[in-house]
């Protein structure tokens, strides 16, 4: 039986909640959208959920045509309005440039008074997603990984996939099978994805994607089991680029290709 999709998470704000479309465009840099915006401390250093695990429990909405975002808060408050990009700010993640813009709105003063601590929310112009330059504007795990990790673990309850923040989840497949499509392409849907390696994890995926709370040893049993990948340490799932772009949906097939699809252009911040 073939790969299948079936859940798709995005992140328009980095380190908030997700949100789970049932279908998506996937463009030669990843889908529009998709870590549109992020948010930095006054030092000027990336704020994210490995230092922060309470912000998973900020609900985004946005609407990239309307310019429109919209936050929900775990206590009811709702802050929505339509986004004005400000002016250009010098700006690195992962210690490399990002073309970023301050935002004007209410939501960066709640986000802050939320953490207790001042942040800036800003705005990036090719998305904020991890290992770009470099192929990684789409992600992937299977969910025979997920159950492997659960019995890694010893765990009675199935690991929620949504802890590792994929842009792909798909099920067909045996655990880790995912690995041996890294440096093939693969069709996920209308779209070809170049994978290029696995990526390594972090403390953000022990954390209840809830409540950002940590509960669960996924980094230690990984060590256990899984300390070394191809190209990562404490490798889970992969990571690629767009080569040939397309509509994804949920409970569309993915699977390798026999022959070599268009290379993408090297990706641009």
């Amino acid at each position: 039986m073939p790969a299948r999709v079936v859940r798709i998470s995005i992140a328009p704000v980095k380190s908030l909640g997700l949100v789970h479309p049932d279908e998506v465009q996937l463009g030669r840099g990843g889908v529009v959208g998709n870590r549109r915006f992020w948010l930095r401390d006054e030092c000027g250093a990336l704020y994210a959920g490995k230092r922060d695990g309470r912000m998973m429990q900020i609900h985004p909405e946005w609407d990239e045509s309307a310019r429109r975002l919209a936050l929900t808060f775990p206590d009811g408050e709702r802050v929505d309005g339509t986004v004005e990009v400000g002016e250009p700010v010098d700006a690195e993640l992962y210690r490399v440039p990002r073309a970023s813009c301050r935002v004007i709105g209410p939501w960066q003063d709640a986000i802050s008074s939320f953490v207790g601590r001042p942040l800036e929310l800003l705005w990036a112009d090719d998305n904020a997603v991890d290992r770009t330059p470099g192929g990684g504007t789409v992600s992937l795990v299977s969910r025979g990984s997920l159950e492997r990790l659960r019995a890694e673990i010893g765990a009675d309850e199935d690991v929620d996939g949504r802890r590792f923040r994929m842009l792909f989840e798909v099920d067909g497949v045996d655990a880790h099978e995912e690995d041996g499509w890294i440096g093939r392409d693969v069709r996920i849907g209308e779209a070809t994805v170049v994978f290029n390696g696995d990526i390594g994890r972090c403390v953000v995926t022990s954390r209840h994607p809830d409540t950002g709370e940590v509960d669960l040893p996924t980094l230690v049993t990984l060590a256990s089991y899984r300390p070394e990948g191809v190209s990562e340490t404490l490798p889970f799932g992969v990571y690629g680029a767009v080569a040939v772009p397309g509509r994804v949906r949920v409970g569309d097939i993915a699977e390798p290709l026999s022959s070599p699809a268009s290379l993408p252009e090297p990706a641009t911040i």
